[in-house]
């Protein structure tokens, strides 16, 4: 098998796991939290903080500012399949950062987060 092949089915291969992350800023304590349906892509989100395009601005404002030397990137917890049945992946990892939401409650002077018109 090439090489191109081995790689092919090396990538087909890597199991892909949906979690919750946080993105803390060390200097104020700060974070962000946010979820995804690949971890992997959370480099994505540090390059987007890189170049300058994160649509969070105030989380892109202080990256800018501090740097990313001030910044850790930490996932919470893997979204855990249901072993049998049906399993509403999307719905399981939104009730899953609305848990670590709760919990850590990121917003105004402790995140960068926004309250949802729900949650005022």
């Amino acid at each position: 098998m090439d090489r191109k092949k081995e790689l092919k089915q090396l990538y087909k291969e890597t199991k892909v796991e949906a979690g919750v992350y946080q993105i803390r800023n060390t200097v104020n304590n700060k974070v962000f939290i946010g979820s995804t349906r690949n971890l992997k892509t959370l480099k994505g989100k540090q390059f987007e903080l890189e170049v300058g395009t994160n649509t969070n601005k105030v989380l892109q404002s202080e990256w800018n500012q501090y740097g990313k030397e001030a910044f850790s990137f930490e996932v919470l917890e893997v979204l855990k399949p249901k072993e049998t049945g049906f399993f509403d992946a999307k719905r399981e990892l939104k009730k899953l950062e609305e848990k670590w939401m709760e919990k850590i409650q990121p917003y105004e002077e402790r995140g960068y987060n926004r309250m949802k018109p729900a949650d005022l």
